[in-house]
């Protein structure tokens, strides 16, 4: 399969929210804090690029022309999600901004289809034409799996190792101007929701649990012959566990000289049907979040997706316990809810 293209034109953008009385350009969320580093040039105090964490494994990535919608979450705490066969969760935390609020978005990235990445008033409220990338089975349930008025008419499926570009169309309004040429390559990580062996295979027979996918994100730049070269690079964990098939990612990165500039990694030890009952263990725990570090070897790691359900049993101090122990303090950022990451592109693209 070739890899698949999406282009967008920042002076045509639409408010993200179907039936929004809102127009488009809308602000983009005040940070309560803003952490990080300066922009790469030194002739602008603004950063090449940002991170907002919004809650649960929902942040909004910024590159300007782009911006990136990550597994959109809105609900508020009291809010109950359904994560398969008799197994429910209840929200515990509010997000940082209302599904309303958001600024103009380019594209969503989901990494499976579960309540709590892609909950039922996000999945009746978002614009239907809203740019999508995930996983096949997702792609199915947006599309296949719904009334013909309620499809969504612009998802697109990549698997493990498969690749998509998002680039921006030159503005006649000079809404891009100075950022003409940037584009993102948004490549599947692999990733397992369930443990490999006897329960792995029960899930593909039963499909309790869907099937996911962490990100590459690659932020940069594409010649006029089409070679794409990377100025900041994004590891998005999405919910896996810490499994044999992630060794392959250090393998072609950053043991590759292709450097990983920053992880987003999902934590939080999500155990179902609940801690109380902690049948199955189904996202990396703060052991095996500190143990992805030493494995990737990113230059920095936000966590995120750690403490906003009932169903998580391993709270962000045990995450910061183990990175204390592994004397990794410095290679992590802790972002509250609200907070942004600020960051700078590196001078060598590779």
């Amino acid at each position: 399969m070739s890899d698949q293209r999406l282009t967008i034109d920042p002076a045509r953008r639409q408010p993200p929210i179907r039936k929004s009385t809102g127009t488009a350009d809308r602000p983009f969320p005040q940070p309560k804090h803003v952490i990080g580093k300066p922009a790469s040039s030194s002739s602008s105090d603004q950063p090449d690029g940002s991170v907002t964490f919004v809650g649960t494994a929902t942040t909004l990535l910024h590159f300007p022309p782009f911006t990136i919608l990550t597994d959109p979450n809105f609900l508020h705490k009291g809010d109950h999600v359904h994560l398969g066969p008799g197994v429910n969760s209840t929200r515990v935390t509010d997000p940082a901004i209302e599904l309303e609020e958001l600024p103009d978005i380019d594209v969503v990235l989901l990494s499976h289809y579960h309540e709590d990445h892609f909950d039922k008033e996000v999945e009746d409220k978002l614009r239907r034409d809203l740019p999508i990338i995930t996983t096949p089975h997702a792609k199915k349930c947006l599309t296949e799996d719904k009334a013909v008025d309620e499809k969504f008419s612009e998802v697109y499926d990549v698997d493990t190792w498969q690749s998509m570009f998002v680039s921006a169309v030159r503005s006649s309004e000079g809404k891009d101007q100075g950022i003409t040429g940037r584009s993102v390559k948004v490549t599947a990580m692999p990733g397992k929701h369930v443990p490999p062996g006897f329960l792995e295979k029960a899930n593909d027979l039963l499909g309790a649990v869907p099937p996911t996918n962490g990100w590459m994100v690659e932020l940069g730049s594409e010649s006029h012959t089409s070679v794409f070269e990377t100025g900041y690079r994004i590891y998005i964990t999405g919910d896996t566990l810490l499994v044999d098939d992630l060794v392959s990612i250090p393998q072609r990165y950053s043991d590759a000289g292709k450097p990983i500039d920053l992880m987003i990694a999902h934590l939080g030890g999500t155990t179902i049907p609940s801690p109380s009952i902690p049948l199955l263990m189904v996202t990396m725990d703060g052991k095996m979040g500190v143990e992805l570090i030493k494995l990737v070897k990113p230059e920095v790691t936000i966590p995120v997706h750690y403490d906003d359900y009932d169903v998580f049993a391993s709270p962000l101090n045990d995450f910061k316990e183990e990175i204390k122990k592994a004397g990794l303090e410095s290679k992590v950022v802790f972002l509250d809810r609200g907070d942004r990451y600020d960051f700078g592109m590196r001078n060598n693209k590779t």
